[in-house]
């Protein structure tokens, strides 16, 4: 597979874990996710050796499928505000987490190499005090090549929200950070706010912003995806980015453990077993010629019998077509009601596949303390 941009998808999620889950189940058509405000929060019980009960693991959300790139704590107060997440697909890209540049629970800065050249994202979560936007401004770093810079900003200026009146002094902050990374402000294709507020009379507004690199044919592709936002009060943003082609590895032949498939692929590896002649073994060149043949019909079978499939460590572990149905009923409609239902359909799909594990597990010859094993994981 040849690809020549970088799908981005951007969201304050308002630490919701629901939410998060969803995005990394069902957003697999994306290469990078840029989370604001992500989860945080005990994940489950390890094992201890002076608590019987287990300690805390604390943490956020994590998906085999994506490489999450984020920020360790120094104390439990230092928790990190951004998260960021690369698909795995895009392994080969060599994406890196760039504490060394920037140090600070706000920002997450990874970079990547194409083409020989290296390349950075920056994914920033700004608050009331602004205290991201304060930290990179104090910070003197020389990086060149910054593709974008996207966020939530919290602040509200008429250089992009045309329904507000006023420009404030932090706007001209961020558009000279912006500037010293070589960066401008991107327009969307249908504007719209980009935060909807849940307070009776306040109005919605335009605070989650993206920068893109200054005279890129990207700057006017941005898309606001307000019935993508689910409970969150923001909206994702999402857009392509222009890279230098490459080729990565994306699909793979595979057949699924217990299907119909699996079945008739042994049926039929046995059968033509059958016909191989193994009567006269007498010398290490009808050894190597009855191997040869072996690997032959094992090839040949599993190719006739495999679907491809994309490449991913668990594909879809406990989502359901349940819950795709119910998640985008609720899109439909944003219904209080219906988001209920869709919590309900995820709790149920859980359930269902954590309990066929541990079946799976007690029914084998394992033991429980396999258990332990896959807990880790």
């Amino acid at each position: 597979m040849i690809i020549r941009n970088l799908k981005v998808f951007s969201q304050n999620i308002r630490k919701n874990s629901l939410i998060t889950n969803t995005i990394l189940e069902s957003y697999s058509q994306y290469d990078v996710l840029l989370i604001q405000e992500p989860p945080w929060s005990e994940i489950r019980k390890i094992p201890s050796s002076s608590n019987c009960e287990g300690e805390p693991l604390i943490g956020s959300c994590h998906h085999p499928n994506w490489i999450a790139f984020l920020r360790i704590p120094k104390d439990k107060n230092d928790f990190p505000r951004v998260i960021s997440y690369v698909n795995i697909r895009l392994s080969s890209l060599q994406f890196l987490f760039r504490k060394d540049i920037f140090d600070h629970r706000d920002i997450s800065i990874i970079s990547f190499t194409n083409n020989f050249v290296c390349y950075y994202i920056l994914n920033i979560y700004s608050d009331s005090s602004h205290a991201a936007l304060k930290y990179l401004k104090d910070t003197e770093v020389n990086i060149n090549n910054v593709l974008l810079m996207t966020g939530d900003f919290n602040i509200r200026d008429n250089l992009w929200d045309p329904s507000f009146p006023f420009h404030s002094s932090i706007s001209d902050d961020l558009i000279m950070v912006a500037d010293s990374f070589d960066l401008s402000l991107s327009s969307p294709v249908y504007p719209g706010p980009t935060r909807f507020s849940d307070t009776a009379g306040e109005s919605n507004s335009v605070i989650d912003l993206m920068f893109l690199r200054s005279g890129s044919a990207e700057l006017d592709h941005l898309f606001i995806l307000p019935d993508y936002r689910l409970s969150s009060d923001h909206a994702p943003l999402t857009i392509d980015i222009h890279i230098d082609a490459e080729i990565i590895q994306s699909t793979k032949l595979s057949i699924t453990p217990g299907s119909d498939q699996e079945k008739k692929f042994i049926q039929e590896v046995i059968s033509n077993l059958i016909i191989i002649d193994t009567s006269n073994i007498d010398n290490a060149e009808k050894l190597d010629l009855v191997i040869n043949q072996l690997g032959s019909i094992i090839e040949q079978t599993w190719t006739k019998n495999a679907k491809r499939t994309r490449i991913s460590r668990h594909s879809k572990q406990w989502w359901t077509q349940s819950c795709s149905m119910a998640i985008s009923k609720y899109r439909a409609s944003r219904s209080l009601e219906n988001w209920k239902a869709f919590k309900a359909t995820v709790k149920e799909a859980k359930r269902s596949y954590f309990n066929s594990k541990i079946l799976e597990i007690a029914n084998s010859r394992r033991g429980p303390w396999e258990l332990m094993n896959w807990t880790k994981k």
